[in-house]
């Protein structure tokens, strides 16, 4: 009897890469051999068995290759009539077998199913077909009631739920309708129970309950793994929020400090002036290039104090008793060609003010007479 099957297996978050697309590519094992429960159209559940010799037969590796991704099982048999219709994607040609399972990688190129993953779906479901050979018997201890035999796989398909066991998880989402071959009572002719661990006890259990009981723990794991996960998610975008705090700072203290044309014409303005009523303390020979403003009023300082020290001292410090020496120029009448040391005159300029002085007084008697 020719029968359509469904495996499933997750997607886990270190098995996705995205391309520079957008397109998603990720590995995953899609199936692996074991005694599994389905139910048959009349509602009856049966085991049916997937042998290594079937499962990993080159004919049937041969055949996950290549193959159409699809969201969500199409009702027909997905072909080069219907591609467009269906496939999101496409598996490549890298089926193999490694740890007891068969494998391949795939690229995912539709936007919707893409951003469906990235919201949290991701069970894979392995749509094939297959002989259902009546056949009873054991694989792993387990009892079968039928062989599936000459699986082809027709499409690899995105799902909500699909088949397959937990070890078959690229993410473990959640568990699925698979029985474990070791958790089945290997006793031939009677009926297979699955012993489930519940509360530090091992019981009995029929295997659809125990199937349905993994489900529910994986998914409860799955919203615990997502819950972390946000609880990352959130501490990364409040770790970015204060970087990008901190660039705005910055970009806004750059902006204040940078100098504008009317800044530019006002720091070469004040510049010169510094330089004039500098030179009245330094002479024309002080070497002004590569002086800071700060460090030109220092050495102009110093000419008049030897004990004056800026270290420590703020620029207002600075400016103010500078601006005070000014003053004292200015109120003694010396001009900015003469030359000081120590803030007084030496023996030539005392000779040269007397002399001035003399002829002011002579110009002065003359207008008398």
């Amino acid at each position: 009897m020719k029968v359509q099957r469904y495996d499933r297996a997750f997607i886990k978050d270190n098995d996705i890469t995205e391309t520079a697309e957008g397109y998603l590519n990720l590995i995953a094992p899609v199936t692996k051999p074991g005694v599994f429960p389905y139910r048959r159209g009349d509602g009856a559940m049966q085991m049916e068995a997937k042998l290594p010799e079937e499962l990993f037969s080159d004919s049937m590796i041969e055949s996950l290759n290549s193959k159409p991704f699809t969201d969500d099982h199409p009702h027909e048999l997905v072909t080069a009539a219907n591609y467009k219709k269906y496939a999101k994607g496409t598996t490549h040609n890298d089926a193999q077998v490694r740890d007891n399972k068969l494998f391949v990688s795939l690229t995912v190129t539709d936007a919707d199913t893409i951003k469906k993953i990235k919201n949290g779906k991701r069970e894979l479901s392995l749509g094939f077909s297959a002989d259902l050979i009546e056949q009873r018997g054991t694989y792993d201890g387990v009892q079968y009631d039928s062989v599936q035999r000459n699986m082809r796989v027709n499409h690899l398909a995105l799902v909500d739920q699909g088949r397959v066991g937990p070890d078959a998880a690229i993410r473990g989402d959640s568990a699925a309708f698979m029985i474990d071959s070791k958790d089945i009572n290997n006793e031939l002719g009677g009926n297979a129970m699955a012993k489930l661990v519940f509360d530090g006890k091992e019981i009995e259990v029929d295997p659809l309950v125990k199937a349905n009981f993994e489900t529910l723990e994986s998914k409860l794991e799955t919203a615990t793994t997502r819950a972390a996960s946000a609880d990352k998610l959130e501490g990364e975008r409040d770790s970015l929020k204060v970087q990008l705090d901190a660039k705005e700072k910055e970009l806004a203290d750059v902006k204040e400090s940078a100098l504008t044309e009317d800044k530019l014409d006002q720091a070469i303005a004040e510049s010169i002036e510094l330089r004039d009523s500098a030179r009245v303390f330094l002479g024309d020979d002080y070497d002004f290039v590569g002086k800071t403003n700060r460090e030109v009023k220092e050495a102009a300082i110093k000419t008049v104090n030897d004990s004056f020290k800026a270290d420590g001292k703020s620029d207002d410090y600075v400016d103010a008793f500078f601006d005070s020496l000014k003053v004292t120029v200015k109120e003694d009448g010396f001009t900015s060609d003469a030359n000081f040391n120590k803030g007084k005159p030496n023996a030539k300029e005392e000779a040269e003010i007397e002399k001035k002085k003399a002829a002011r007084q002579k110009i002065g008697k003359k207008g008398d007479n």
